[in-house]
């Protein structure tokens, strides 16, 4: 029996039944703790609604879990090679970014508590693929495709994609067979029928762990341009630059329309005015192409109340660090961490994105609070974004990366996960009871959300 969570199209998952429960990936920024994955009750017919009801602890200490995904979604519906009957979206692969490890938890048996099953070495990764600091994973064709930042034992590259079994998930081998000029990685997303892969770029290891460097972020050091591959053969076959002043382009959100030729970029900073930016790729005569359809500028601020980084700046850049697409390939979000906004924009036209709604929770100068508790302003700001399958909830957590966190927030960023309620005619409200934070926590950090039967950002669909 093929897994009821595959759909064949955007409309099947739209239509199917709501999420129960979201996985929420926390970790220990002092590494004296094991990270956790942590599950939430997002039932809100449930007693536990808004509560963390289960918790797995990683097996060792100092991982930073980030970026995690499942093992199978609605794309393997098209790969050759399955037994559907046997396949299903039950495994979670949790990357340690730092540890460059990857755990394998197993929620089948009661998904409240995944069971860790496999634990892949950091040395297994490097003599096999050439890669360390695993990032972002997708279950593609030939295998689980999971982005690398930093080439074999944390090197400074360059990073790229390796390729995991689908059912062991061991690592296979590294995915490029023609890398062409292509040297830092972070996403990488595709077009399944055009037999597209596309790639963003962040930095290597040396250019993020210990928080952004200013002389190489002044000095256009970072990631600046999209990479286009032929899927099927793992050649390169087209560079797009953005532009060297838009630094670091990090999140890719392409159209969930299975015949679509376009998608989404976010891109985390401008040199020339600490604006933040979202750029729409797309094929034209053949050729990909990439334009700045959103521009978020900086805010003013006065000095004393800016984090070190940013007090010769008088200002707070918006840092867009997770963008997200709603299935209907209807609204985009666009999470400012630096400001403390999620925006909400209609993208019916992907040229043209209107924006349609706004929320503050947290903020650099802001501190916005949650009104679940107004008397007690937030660190941190909307960072990853999730979306339901119907696009009607929007889950948002805080944390950016232990380092950055740090440095922009040095007071300290605390821990908190929020809900929205999006209109099916545009515009956001903050869900007042659903708030977990602090030490719903453990004291932990949180950062990405997958939900139990999958998502906006983690599946790729292969028919209309």
């Amino acid at each position: 029996m093929t897994d009821p969570t595959f759909y064949r199209s955007p409309a099947e998952a739209i239509a199917a039944p709501s999420e129960q429960l979201a996985y929420v990936a926390a970790f220990d920024r002092s590494g004296q703790r094991p990270d956790a994955m942590t599950v939430v009750d997002v039932n809100p017919d449930s007693a536990g609604y808004g509560r963390v009801v289960g918790w797995t602890d990683m097996p060792g200490k100092g991982d930073e879990l980030h970026h995690f995904g499942w093992n199978a979604c609605s794309s393997a519906l098209k790969h050759e090679g399955h037994d559907m009957d046997g396949l299903s979206r039950r495994y979670l692969i949790v990357p340690g970014l730092r540890s460059s490890q990857l755990h394998v938890l197993d929620t089948a048996g009661d998904p409240r508590s995944p069971v860790l099953t496999k634990t892949v070495s950091a040395a297994e990764l490097a003599a096999k693929a050439g890669y360390s600091r695993p990032h972002t994973l997708h279950c593609g064709p030939d295998g689980v495709f999971m982005t690398c930042l930093g080439g074999s034992n944390g090197s400074d590259g360059p990073g790229g994609i390796a390729l995991l079994d689908h059912d062991t998930f061991d690592v296979l081998r590294k995915w490029e067979t023609d890398r062409g000029p292509q040297h830092f990685a972070y996403d990488a997303w595709w077009h399944l029928n055009r037999n597209t892969l596309v790639s963003s770029e962040w930095g290597t290891p040396s250019m993020i762990e210990d928080g952004l460097v200013p002389e190489q972020l002044l000095g256009h050091q970072y990631g600046h341009a999209l990479h286009f591959w032929n899927l099927r053969t793992g050649e390169h076959e087209q560079r797009v630059d953005l532009g060297e002043q838009h630094q670091m382009v990090l999140e890719l959100r392409p159209s969930h329309d299975p015949e679509a030729e376009w998608g989404f970029a976010g891109v985390v900073i401008s040199t020339e005015d600490l604006s933040a930016s979202v750029w729409r790729w797309y094929r034209e005569g053949g050729q990909w192409t990439a334009d700045k359809v959103i521009t978020v500028p900086a805010e003013p601020a006065e000095a004393d109340l800016l984090p070190p980084a940013l007090k010769p700046f008088g200002a707070v850049p918006p840092m867009i660090t997770d963008i997200d697409l709603s299935v209907d390939d209807r609204f985009l979000y666009v999470s400012c961490w630096g400001t403390g906004e999620l925006k909400q924009f209609d993208v019916t036209d992907p040229a043209l994105p209107r924006e349609t709604g706004s929320v503050h929770l947290g903020g650099i100068v802001r501190r916005r609070p949650h009104p679940a508790a107004p008397a007690s302003p937030l660190s941190g700001g909307p960072q990853m974004v999730e979306i339901s399958r119907d696009g009607r909830r929007v889950y948002l957590t805080n944390s950016l990366y232990g380092a950055w966190d740090d440095q922009f927030y040095p007071d300290g960023v605390g821990a908190w996960m929020a809900k929205l309620d999006a209109d099916p005619a545009g515009g956001l409200t903050v869900d007042e009871s659903f708030f977990p934070h602090g030490e719903d926590f453990r004291g932990l950090r949180v950062h990405q959300v997958r939900l139990q039967g999958g998502d906006a950002s983690s599946d790729s669909y292969c028919y209309r």
